[in-house]
């Protein structure tokens, strides 16, 4: 089985705790995770060229394709276990429609959540599920 790379915010709360939760949702162990401000990251940005000057967006890249912001979290929610995999079923509704919510929650997401001095780091257990 293949693996897709879901890089995300390091330091935001939210996009930590969402990693957490997809992990725990993800029993076949599909995705790895890495913060986009690592080396490996910017790395994986600059390879599928990607030039991310601000960390709007969770990054899912699979298959060797590239999706962003709303478009990646439902293609996420795919392969999630339990009903999590019907949020997939969003996929249908316009990305003209869909991206602006999530572009706007991704820009207060500091402000609810908070964010931490540095990027978060895997622990033991953790290790083999991140870039």
């Amino acid at each position: 089985m293949s693996n897709a790379i879901i890089l995300f915010d390091g330091v935001c709360n939210f996009c930590n705790r969402t990693v957490n939760f997809i992990a725990k949702h993800d029993p076949e162990m599909y995705f790895k995770f890495g913060a986009l401000q690592s080396v490996e990251g910017q790395a994986l940005l600059k390879q599928y060229g990607i030039f991310q000057t601000d960390l709007e967006t969770m990054i899912l890249i699979e298959d060797g394709q590239v999706y962003t912001h709303s478009t990646a979290v439902l293609k996420i929610s795919e392969h999630l276990s339990g009903r999590w995999s019907i949020l997939y079923d969003f996929i249908v509704v316009p990305q003209f429609i869909r991206d602006p919510v999530y572009k706007l929650f991704s820009k207060y997401r500091y402000n609810l959540f908070g964010k931490q001095a540095e990027c978060r780091m895997p622990t033991e257990e953790e290790r083999s599920r991140f870039i």
